[in-house]
């Protein structure tokens, strides 16, 4: 259904956003795709994926083109709505180990924003008296509803595709305090390039919670893992662990284990 000034395009289902979510990936490898072609990749009717890419059209997340599509060229990444049905079992795996690398006794954890952190802040509900930094009103969210994590918002500008704030406020709250633990998602991590993000100004955001941080714990499921993205998080020296997925690439682990850095794979069918 297109979108018009009186009627809004309606939220999409689960089933649906995964299949936006493919389409997405799908413009990211290739650039443009035609309907058919659609169609075919996806199993879905010719009439289902006109439908779909002309939705994604009115909410600006590709351009429709005769007989096809291409991709948005500001766009660089998933809007969090999209990227929170990929890998869930995954991200639901790293977020329990994760909590249990986290000491059960006073103590200042940092996270920032992504699907994957949010995954470790549920799972950090069974924890007592955890202090919780954040610059995401995602995880803010999840986390208020326990009464015993206390929770500290940096303040900043908001980015809608990541719902973090960021900018020179978020990095002067960072500043200002010590971390126990500063857990980091990523849009790519490699050996020689680090902690990578798609965004420059959530990247120097992010950087000044990992200098602060007396450790500092990656998490990205498999599909991370031997990325690069635009700008630099943090060095691969300044990570402490990665916990990551079987589906990993062994070889980019092999890599950034011999760079120093400790890594834990979790089977998410465990």
């Amino acid at each position: 259904m297109r979108a018009t000034q009186d009627r809004p395009v309606p939220a999409a289902s689960g089933k649906r956003s995964r299949r936006m979510a493919a389409i997405l990936d799908l413009l990211a490898e290739r650039g443009s795709i035609t309907l058919p072609e659609l169609a075919q990749t996806l199993g879905i009717s010719p009439a289902t994926a006109r439908r779909d890419l002309a939705d994604m059209n009115d909410q600006r997340l590709l351009v429709r083109t005769h007989g096809g599509a291409r991709m948005l060229e500001s766009r660089n990444e998933l809007p969090v709505a999209l990227r929170d049905t990929r890998f869930q079992e995954a991200k639901r795996a790293i977020g329990a180990a994760v909590a249990e690398a986290i000491p059960r006794q006073r103590y200042a954890v940092a996270l920032c924003g992504g699907t994957t952190t949010a995954s470790v802040a549920r799972a950090l509900a069974g924890h007592d008296e955890l202090t919780i930094v954040t610059n995401s009103l995602t995880i803010a969210q999840l986390v208020t509803v326990h009464p015993q994590l206390k929770v500290v918002m940096t303040g900043g500008i908001l980015r809608p595709e990541s719902l973090e704030l960021v900018g020179v406020l978020a990095e002067n709250t960072f500043n200002a305090i010590n971390l126990g633990t500063a857990i980091v998602g990523t849009d790519g991590m490699t050996a020689a390039g680090g902690v990578t993000t798609h965004d420059e100004t959530e990247a120097r955001t992010n950087n000044a919670m990992v200098t602060h941080a007396q450790r500092v714990i990656v998490v990205a499921d498999g599909s991370k893992i031997g990325r690069l993205a635009l700008a630099q998080v943090a060095t691969t020296q300044q990570v402490d662990l990665l916990v990551t997925d079987t589906s990993a690439d062994p070889e980019a682990l092999e890599e950034i284990r011999a760079a120093g850095v400790e890594v834990r794979v979790v089977d998410p069918a465990a």
